[in-house]
């Protein structure tokens, strides 16, 4: 089973150049460098169009040396020696301070790729100490024009690890790499012209020609799609075949049902009666629901948790912040009625809760008298032990990785059953990409008395003066005895941009990073707070700020206050984003939408119409028309319906991976395969590692492939364990 590809870096680059590699770019393994795969080609006679440079990025580009000169400085000793770069369309100065010696290499006419931070000094872009590789000039004519033809791989970089050095280290092991062991069996992959994997491997980091790197890549977009559908499907079956306990409901769900004080839908009916089948078999369930906001996903996960608590069994919700964590225990006591909830003593546990209240709880749990029991990641604590752990509910799955599903799967003493839970419709490319080793359930009828949502941009690029109007508005849904949201892409000014930068954890208050947007002061919960109180329009009211800085109890009695009418306004990040239900709130202002992703600005639009008055939701954003953020702004706008906009939000997403790291269980698996580009591909991948998987389901006859998912699924592990 080991393959070349396992081995560690280190034995191929030495000590040092592989540390840096892992600790720049995450590559441990051979395996792992040539996986990293050259982002774009350029050629040596191709020019780069240097005035589109984004500011303050790190780039990588090819052009032509066309001045040089010195000078020294005035305010302390030396020389600042300043090269002037060229693509034919713009310039670009390079600087260097106390390097004179580099006039020797960068003569004019030379050619070379140069990487740095793009900065601006005096109006004009340059690159201050960057690092770069000449291309050698040749004499022979035709050895001239094949070298300036030559693709040249362009990889992922960092300030710490070059494109260049990344390049040498790939010929420097692909010079000693023997044949591999192809994971595609030779009967598909001859019967879809792709290439052997060695080859490809070589074809992808050293082409000599477009053809070779496009046929390349192609192949190995089959490979990766083909092994990533054959592990989901063998994880589905290998689940399967585990025993679990079967859980019949009986007087507890009868007698919940017949006191609900309105019909349910016929979506839920049909999706209420998969989950009970799937509970009844002594296989474990593996389900995910995806429904429109406000669809009543939550209540078809209740009934199955009734069923499960007829047997004695307990359930599981994970909800992904504290705040939905409490607002799921209060919803699911209320809905159970005293009776019911007293019978059944639903629990909550947090990370912050208090030491006597946390001891209380666990006790619950694992004596078994708490039947429900919510809570956030602390679910997952070594410290928590479950009596009968029968049902785990995940709720918003696009906030937790497959590792931490599978931590809280193994708490039971047989699987127990899963329900994933996500108000995110899911295009059919990613529910196979990501979700392949589930069922999925879609609810798509809203329950009847459902408000519209009417949603409104307000373009303060263009129009700076509708901001007032957009708190007038909010005044006048005030005056109307209603309560409104306003929503901040930040908590502060101290965790604005720079914050933006990184992902954000499961239980962060930061937004989905959105591409191309420059460094800008954004939007912050304390000063939209003291703008708001200080604003006439909202003399009187009572206006108040939520966040994930504060702590657990002050957060709970916030949005207990909210609910209960208390409060007026509520000014927060994104910990409302996702389950708060609070039936008087009618208007929603989002600051900054442009900062936010199309998913969060539907869940954060379903926050208001959830009772019996309309919802306004107004979309307050600074970025200019024709830009792909305002595009998605306007896309929310256009329209409620939530599965739509899943499959916009796939049109204008454009390279990167859709799925999110969260998704895929932390950074994403996928190196070629794009759910937006390659459906086709993944459908194709899927069928036939189906097909293999029917006729040989233990792959004694595909060995290459068995090994490559052991190895995939040991990867994973390493990580699972690295983490917990």
């Amino acid at each position: 089973m080991n393959s070349p590809l396992d081995a560690k870096l280190a034995t191929a680059l030495g000590g040092r150049t592989a540390a840096a590699f892992e600790r720049g770019l995450g590559l441990a393994t051979i395996g792992d460098l040539l996986s990293h795969y050259p982002r774009r080609y350029a050629r040596r006679g191709e020019l780069t169009v240097l005035t589109e440079l984004p500011l303050d990025t790190n780039v990588t580009i090819v052009a032509e040396v066309l001045e040089v000169r010195s000078r020294s400085m005035q305010a302390r000793r030396g020389t600042i020696s300043e090269v002037l770069i060229g693509d034919g369309k713009g310039t670009l100065t390079l600087t260097f301070f106390n390097q004179k010696w580099r006039e020797n290499e960068l003569r004019p006419g030379v050619r070379g790729i140069f990487a740095g931070k793009v900065g601006v000094y005096r109006n004009s872009r340059q690159l201050a100490h960057p690092d770069y590789e000449l291309f050698d000039e040749q004499t022979d004519p035709a050895t001239v024009q094949a070298w300036a033809e030559l693709p040249i791989p362009i990889y992922p970089a960092t300030s710490t690890v070059s494109s260049w050095q990344i390049q040498k280290s790939v010929a420097l092991v692909l010079d000693t790499l023997p044949e591999l062991e192809d994971p595609v069996p030779d009967a598909v992959r001859k019967g879809r012209n792709l290439m052997t994997f060695r080859r490809a491997l070589e074809l992808v980091h050293r082409p000599t020609k477009d053809s070779d790197w496009a046929v390349a890549r192609a192949t190995l977009r089959f490979q990766e799609a083909f092994v990533l559908q054959a592990a989901l499907l063998r994880q589905r079956e290998r689940l399967r075949e585990t025993a679990a306990t079967g859980r019949t409901p009986g007087a507890i769900l009868e007698g919940f049902d017949a006191t609900l004080p309105f019909t349910l839908t016929s979506d839920q009916r049909t999706v209420g009666e998969e989950v009970a089948n799937d509970l009844a078999a002594e296989v474990p369930m593996n389900r995910l629901i995806q429904g429109e906001v406000g669809s009543g996903k939550t209540l078809v996960a209740l009934r199955a948790m009734l069923a499960v608590a007829e047997s004695g069994g307990q359930s599981a919700l994970l909800a992904p912040t504290e705040v939905l964590a409490h607002q799921h225990l209060r919803s699911i006591v209320r809905t159970l009625g005293p009776d019911l909830a007293a019978r059944l003593r639903p629990t909550i546990l947090t990370g912050q809760l208090p030491a006597a209240e946390r001891r209380k709880a666990l006790l619950a749990i694992v004596s078994g008298s708490a039947r429900i029991v919510v809570g956030t990641h602390a679910l997952l604590g070594d410290a928590v032990t479950f009596f009968d752990l029968g049902l785990v509910v995940v709720d918003e799955q696009h906030r937790f990785g497959v590792e931490q599903r599978e931590a809280l799967r193994v708490k039971g003493e047989r699987p127990p059953h899963v329900l994933v839970l996500t108000a995110t419709p899911i295009p059919r490319t990613v529910a196979m990409t990501v979700f392949g080793d589930l069922d999925i359930s879609t609810i798509r009828e809203l329950p009847a008395g459902r408000q519209p949502i009417s949603t409104h941009v307000v373009p303060t690029a263009e129009r700076p003066g509708w901001i007032n109007r957009v708190w007038e508005r909010l005044s006048e849904e005030l005056a109307k005895g209603h309560q409104g949201f306003v929503v901040c892409p930040a908590i502060d000014p101290s965790s604005g941009p720079e914050a933006l930068e990184g992902a954000a954890p499961a239980d962060s208050d930061l937004p989905e990073p959105i591409e191309g947007l420059p460094a800008a002061r954004l939007a912050t919960v304390t000063e939209t707070l003291a703008s708001l109180r200080a604003n006439p329009l909202f003399e009187g009211r009572r206006i108040e700020g939520l966040h994930g800085k504060l702590p657990s109890d002050e957060k709970d009695a916030i949005m207990r206050a909210f609910a209960a009418g208390d409060i007026d306004v509520l000014v927060s990040t994104t910990v409302i984003e996702v389950g708060v239900d609070v039936p008087n709130a009618s208007a929603m202002v989002v600051l900054d939408a442009e900062r936010f992703g199309v998913s969060q600005l539907h869940q954060l639009r379903g926050r208001v119409g959830r009772g019996s008055v309309p919802g306004l939701c107004l979309l307050v954003t600074g970025a200019e028309v024709e830009t792909l953020a305002r595009e998605r702004v306007e896309a929310v706008a256009s329209t409620l319906d939530g599965f739509e906009l899943a499959n916009k939000d796939l049109e204008l997403r454009q390279e990167g991976d859709v799925l999110g790291s969260t998704q895929s269980g932390g950074r994403s698996s996928l190196r070629l395969v794009r759910v937006t580009r390659d459906a086709e591909v993944i459908a194709e991948a899927r069928e036939v590692a189906a097909a293999i998987l029917a006729d040989d389901p233990t792959l004694a006859q595909h060995t290459p492939l068995r090994d490559a998912l052991d190895r995939r699924l040991d990867a994973e592990a390493e990580a699972f364990l690295s983490k917990n």
